[in-house]
C-alpha cells in the first residue's frame, strides 16, 4: 500500500512495486540544471525598455514564486513524504525537494540580477491579500497533515492525504504555477527577457514531472483504496480545484491592474480555466469551465504527458549523465 507509516521492510527498491516513480526519478536526474548557467544579465537591456506595468508583472510573479517554492517543499517534507511507504516514491520526492530548493534559488538569482527592490519583493506576499489567500489555502491542508491525531491508516486520514496532494500538487503546482509560467513566457513570445524565458522552461520541465508524479500518486491511491471513490469525495476534490481557480483569478487582477500589450487578467484567467479543466480530466473528473485555450502557443505545455518532449524541442534539453540507468537502456 502506498499510504501509511513506513517500516524497515518498505526501504527496499527491489522488487519495485511502483516502477513509474523510479522512472520519474531517473528522468528528474537527467533534467538537473543550475540557475547560474543562464546569463540573465543579457536581459537587462530589455528590462530598461519595459513599461512600469510590464515590470510590475515580473516583480509580482517573482514575489509569489520565491516563497511558493519553499511552501511546496515544506508540504512535501511534512505532508507527503512521511505518509508514504513506497521507497520509489521517497526517492523521487527527495529529488523533487532538491528541485524546489533549486527553483527558489533561481528566483533569488532573478532578484539579484534585475534592478528590483528586494525588500519590497520579499514583503509583497505578506502584504498583498490575493497572495496571502493563496498561501493560506495551501497551508490549511498542509497543517492538517502535521496534526498529532491524524491517522492515515483510516479512510478519513487517506482523504486528508489526497486533499493535501490536490491542493499542493494539482492546484498550486499544476494550475497556479502554470498560470505564472504562461505570463513569464509571454514576454519571450514578444522577444523580451529571452534568457529568463529559458530559465522558466527549465523550471516548467521540472514541474511537469512533479505534476505527473502527483497525478499518478492520486490514481494509485484511489485504486488501492476503492472506499475513497465516492461521488461525494469526487465533488469535494472538484470544489478544491474550483476554489483554487477563484483565488488565482483574484491574484491575476492584482498582477495586471491595467494590462500590458497583448495580455490582461481576463486573458490569463481564461487560460487558468482551460488548465483547470485539463487537471480535472487528468483526475478522471468532468470539466467545469469548458474554456478554450487563448494561448495557442502554450497548448502543448498544458499537456503533462508531452511537456518534456516539447521543451526538449525548444533547445532547453539540459540533461546530465544519468549513469548506469542510461547504459542499461542503451544495451
Amino acid at each position: 500500500m502506498l499510504v501509511g507509516k513506513a517500516t524497515p521492510d518498505d526501504y527496499n527498491l527491489h522488487p519495485s512495486k511502483y516502477p513509474w516513480a523510479y522512472d520519474l526519478y531517473n528522468q528528474a536526474v537527467r533534467n538537473t540544471w543550475f540557475p547560474h548557467e543562464i546569463a540573465l544579465k543579457e536581459d537587462l537591456d530589455d528590462w530598461a525598455k519595459m513599461t512600469e506595468d510590464e515590470r510590475h508583472a515580473v516583480e509580482f510573479l517573482v514575489a509569489f514564486f520565491n516563497p511558493a517554492e519553499l511552501i511546496v517543499n515544506r508540504s512535501i517534507a511534512l505532508g507527503i513524504y512521511p505518509h508514504l511507504k513506497s521507497a520509489e516514491c521517497h526517492l523521487y520526492l527527495a529529488k523533487q525537494m532538491w528541485e524546489e530548493a533549486n527553483h527558489c534559488v533561481a528566483f533569488e538569482y532573478v532578484l539579484q540580477t534585475f534592478p528590483l527592490d528586494r525588500e519590497k519583493v520579499f514583503q509583497l506576499h505578506d502584504q498583498v491579500p490575493s497572495m496571502r489567500a493563496k498561501e493560506a489555502f495551501v497551508n490549511k491542508y498542509m497543517k492538517r497533515m502535521t496534526e498529532d491525531e491524524l491517522d492515515v491508516s483510516t479512510i478519513e486520514g487517506k482523504r486528508d492525504f489526497v486533499r493535501n496532494l490536490v491542493a499542493t500538487n494539482v492546484v498550486m503546482e499544476g494550475i497556479w504555477f502554470y498560470s505564472g509560467f504562461m505570463v513569464a513566457l509571454s514576454f519571450r513570445q514578444r522577444n523580451q527577457l529571452r534568457n529568463l524565458g529559458s530559465m522558466i522552461n527549465w523550471v516548467l520541465r521540472d514541474e511537469s514531472l512533479h505534476l505527473k508524479f502527483g497525478i499518478n500518486l492520486i490514481h494509485n491511491i484511489l485504486e488501492e483504496n476503492p472506499d475513497l471513490v465516492t461521488p461525494e469525495f469526487a465533488a469535494e476534490i472538484k470544489a478544491i480545484i474550483i476554489e483554487g481557480v477563484d483565488l488565482e483569478t483574484t491574484f491575476n487582477k492584482d498582477l495586471f491592474p491595467r494590462g500590458i500589450l497583448g495580455l490582461n487578467a481576463d486573458y490569463v484567467n481564461q487560460y487558468v480555466q482551460y488548465v483547470a479543466d485539463r487537471r480535472l480530466t487528468e483526475l478522471g473528473l468532468d470539466k467545469h469551465y469548458n474554456a478554450t485555450n487563448p494561448a495557442k502557443w502554450m497548448s502543448t505545455a498544458t499537456d503533462v504527458f508531452e511537456l518534456v518532449n516539447f521543451f526538449e524541442s525548444q533547445n532547453t534539453n539540459y540533461e546530465v549523465n544519468s549513469g548506469d540507468s542510461e547504459k542499461k537502456k542503451a544495451a
